[in-house]
């Protein structure tokens, strides 16, 4: 007596060869990696340096423009829209 018809029974067939397809292949993958890491060596650290002095920062003092308060204001000006 059959549990899954032959449709589910092929989509699990596919979908269990493609898992396996992808290990395989990321499998492979793994492997040519750690082969070309074997013949290298780890790199060496590089030499400490003596930290060098910053030069010190330069300010530029700056002042504002500032306006002129008008005391009075003058009379309005009439507009003529033509």
């Amino acid at each position: 007596m059959h549990l899954l018809s032959v449709q589910s029974q092929g989509f699990l067939w596919c979908l269990l060869i493609a898992i396996i397809c992808a290990v395989i292949v990321h499998g492979v993958k793994l492997a040519v990696i750690g082969y070309k890491s074997l013949g290298k060596a780890p790199p060496e650290p590089p030499p400490q340096k003596q930290p060098e002095k910053q030069p010190e920062p330069v300010y530029f003092l700056v002042e504002r423009k500032k306006k002129k308060p008008k005391s009075e204001y003058s009379e309005p000006k009439q507009i003529n829209f033509q």
